[in-house]
């Protein structure tokens, strides 16, 4: 009877009726609003599709399906690994770059289908206007190696063997505007040294015949060239990155054994079609960054030669804009052309 009293009090006041009034309506425009999708809803609603833009096996792709999996259990929604190798993953950002800009799919950005393939052929797309940063997840140093009969034992002393003897050694590539042919040709740029360019389908033929001494100077990725150096079938005389390794301290740099500043870097990171909201972008960004301080993820990837990094959309932003200017003039320099 009490509860009867007051609720006829509660609707006989004309402020109160008013307001439940107001509350009811409100509550059925939410309603209404959430249906028809005007009003922005919690990402993600579907399976999110992460391109990988190398083919399945290799570092890339192991990165991309660590964190797929992670951000799965995350999000309640399937992280869908799509491998779309070719074109030097030109296909992939491609295909990212013309998505529908609402987070649902994502790229995993290389330096190669990034920075080096804009000023080597012309693209489908803009790796500035058509692709918003998300973040860098982490960067991997080449080393620089050589096969044992090169009388040199630094890099000081190859520059000079080179110099001594121009063009009558030649170094290995993963093929024609890769990571190790830019760094190669960075290298050449830096030192005046002159060398005869061999390039091969993947690093696995170009690692085979540096071990069979077919060829002398090798740039490649640290986690997939130790191996050979620590059974002496090659020598490794620097890392290319400006810090040294954390996955091999005892290495000096390039930069440091003689030629200043220089710096190759493979990296890795993740892009969304342009336009996407930036409150999208923000937390796709803030659950890898997470992801990647994962106790078992951090072990995982630094036991493959990765070094996190995982910053703000700004700053990769801003490092992929001085990557492409960086291998623009060593493109134009070296007159290197697209195959």
């Amino acid at each position: 009877m009490l509860w009867k009293n007051s609720a006829d009090t509660l609707i006989r006041s004309p402020k109160r009726r008013g307001a439940i009034v107001a509350a009811l309506l409100l509550g059925v425009c939410v309603n209404v609003q959430a249906q028809d999708g005007r009003r922005p809803s919690a990402f993600p609603q579907r399976p999110v599709r992460f391109l990988i833009p190398v083919p399945p096996g290799g570092g890339a792709d192991m990165l991309g399906r660590t964190l797929g999996q992670k951000l799965t259990d995350q999000w309640g929604q399937t992280v869908v690994i799509d491998n779309r190798g070719g074109a030097s993953g030109t296909v992939a950002v491609d295909t990212t770059a013309k998505a529908a800009p609402d987070g649902h799919t994502l790229v995993m950005g290389l330096i190669a289908s990034i920075t080096i393939a804009v000023s080597l052929r012309k693209l489908p797309y803009d790796p500035v206007t058509d692709l918003a940063p998300v973040t860098m997840l982490a960067v991997a140093q080449n080393i620089l190696v050589i096969h044992p009969s090169l009388p040199a034992t630094s890099v000081k002393e190859l520059i000079a063997l080179l110099k001594a003897k121009p063009d009558q050694y030649s170094y290995a590539s993963a093929g024609n505007g890769t990571s190790p042919h830019l760094s190669a040709e960075l290298f050449k740029l830096m030192t005046g040294v002159r060398m005869t360019h061999v390039p091969y389908k993947g690093a696995g033929p170009a690692l085979i015949d540096l071990v069979g001494g077919q060829v002398g100077v090798y740039f490649g990725s640290l986690p997939a060239t130790m191996p050979s150096v620590r059974s002496g079938k090659l020598r490794v005389l620097a890392a290319t990155g400006l810090k040294r390794s954390a996955l091999a301290p005892e290495l000096s740099t390039v930069a440091e054994a003689g030629v200043p500043g220089f710096e190759s870097m493979q990296w890795y990171g993740v892009l969304a079609p342009a336009k996407t909201p930036p409150a999208i972008l923000e937390k796709i960004r803030a659950d890898l960054v997470a992801t990647l301080q994962l106790p078992d993820v951090k072990e995982r990837l630094l036991s493959q030669g990765f070094e996190i990094v995982g910053n703000s959309r700004e700053a990769f932003g801003a490092y992929i804009q001085s990557e492409i200017a960086k291998w623009a003039k060593v493109i134009k320099q070296a007159n290197i052309r697209a195959d």
